[in-house]
């Protein structure tokens, strides 16, 4: 393996003869143990098979952008977010042309727009195609806008002719994708954001994050459906904008976050114990879904079922992590930060949060019968303070993890800290 091993790559297969080399790269990708996904063009199915890709891979294979069921399961915004670099592959005449326009009429394009990491591009097409001025542009612009390219390579076409348009071979794509890896390959915060991306700088930032698994016996536990999204989205932009920042993580199926120092942990006392080491900060946000109970008693082998027979279990109290943090006498960071996940009366739970956790500010929000927030793309939240509350409109996560820090960074600089 590699120093960059065990990254996520989001692979995203034109329509082009040479597509066929795509399923020894995705071979070689996985030898060096990084987690590969793949999007398929419609084009690209003429040339290889899904069931091809989805063997090689693991994964299932995506293609459809109005799919009820991928973006049940993953939407393509989370789908471009989730990986560490997108690979294009082959990247036709086609395909480059609508990265250049910021095209996104598929699947594929959708998510070479909605990204938030570098893209790199493996260009294969006839001689003539690669010579044409209209794609000299189209490169010329994307490499502005940041598109690092491997190749084309000279030699004999498919199409019998012979000069520059061949895609570039596995290893030696594998090879730039290696070398992208190795560095930071998330994408300048948004223009709105432009000259506050390092509004943290200097400073310390905890986030938990996920839910706590809270064992009953060795095969059950008592959790939520909180994903943990939210909680890495807020870890992902307070790196990217200057802090040294900890994620302390329940068990979720997310990556984890470029940049940032992630602990994981399974129960409430373990993230508790986490969080106590990780301080001092100069902030804290708990985003974490913590279990409020545990089983007072761990049973060691598995409990059976006996027909008939009622079981039930004793539960006692997990420690309050952002009280115990919010109420610190020693090392308490200048800001705390808690969500409260309501079904009902959320703005009097909110208010009562903020004053019995001795927090700064809390972020509420609807996690009611009709909400989609656990395990959501989108974040609908009340922002209270003690002096003053505001309602944010239902924004992506990471928007709400942008916006939060940003107020954050405001909230210091107004208290001189």
């Amino acid at each position: 393996m590699t120093a960059s091993s065990g990254k996520r790559v989001l692979l995203i297969i034109g329509g082009g003869i040479a597509a066929y080399k795509v399923l020894e790269l995705i071979r070689r990708l996985r030898e060096c143990g990084h987690f590969v996904r793949a999007v398929m063009t419609r084009a690209a199915q003429e040339f290889i098979t899904k069931l091809s890709v989805e063997s090689l891979t693991g994964n299932r294979v995506y293609d459809d952008l109005f799919s009820p069921t991928e973006e049940s399961g993953m939407g393509h915004i989370e789908l471009s977010r989730d990986a560490d670099l997108i690979v294009v592959a082959p990247a036709t005449a086609d395909l480059l042309a609508k990265m250049a326009h910021g095209l996104a009429g598929d699947l594929a394009t959708t998510l070479l727009l909605a990204t938030d990491k570098k893209i790199l591009a493996a260009p294969a097409m006839n001689l003539r195609m690669w010579l044409h001025p209209a794609t000299r542009r189209n490169m010329a612009r994307l490499q502005e806008d940041g598109v690092i390219f491997t190749g084309p390579e000279a030699g004999e076409m498919a199409c019998g002719e012979y000069g520059p348009g061949r895609m570039s071979e596995p290893l030696t794509i594998l090879a730039a994708i290696e070398a992208r890896l190795a560095e930071d390959t998330r994408l300048p915060l948004a223009p709105e954001f432009a000259g506050q991306s390092r509004v943290l700088a200097g400073r310390r930032v905890i986030v938990t994050s996920g839910p706590t698994h809270e064992p009953i016996d060795p095969v059950r536990y008592i959790a939520n459906r909180s994903s943990g999204r939210q909680g890495h989205a807020i870890a992902s932009v307070a790196a990217a904008a200057g802090a040294d920042t900890v994620l302390i993580s329940g068990p979720v199926t997310l990556a984890d976050p470029a940049q940032v120092q992630t602990r994981h942990v399974e129960t409430a006392c373990e993230m508790l114990e986490a969080v106590e080491a990780a301080l001092p900060a100069d902030i804290f946000i708990g985003v974490a879904a913590v279990a409020d109970w545990r089983v007072a008693a761990v049973t060691h082998q598995k409990i059976k079922k006996e027909k008939g027979r009622e079981f039930s279990l004793t539960l006692t109290e997990n420690p309050d992590i952002l009280a115990c943090v919010g109420k610190r006498l020693e090392n308490r960071p200048a800001l705390v930060v808690g969500f409260a996940a309501e079904s009902e009366d959320i703005l009097a739970r909110a208010a009562a949060k903020l004053t019995q956790k001795n927090c700064d500010m809390i972020l509420a929000n609807d996690v009611g019968e009709s909400s989609q927030v656990f395990g959501g793309q989108k974040n609908e939240v009340l922002v209270l303070t003690r002096k003053d509350q505001e309602s944010w409109p239902p924004l992506d996560k990471e928007m709400v993890a942008r916006r939060l820090i940003l107020r954050l960074s405001a909230l210091l600089a107004e208290r001189g800290e």
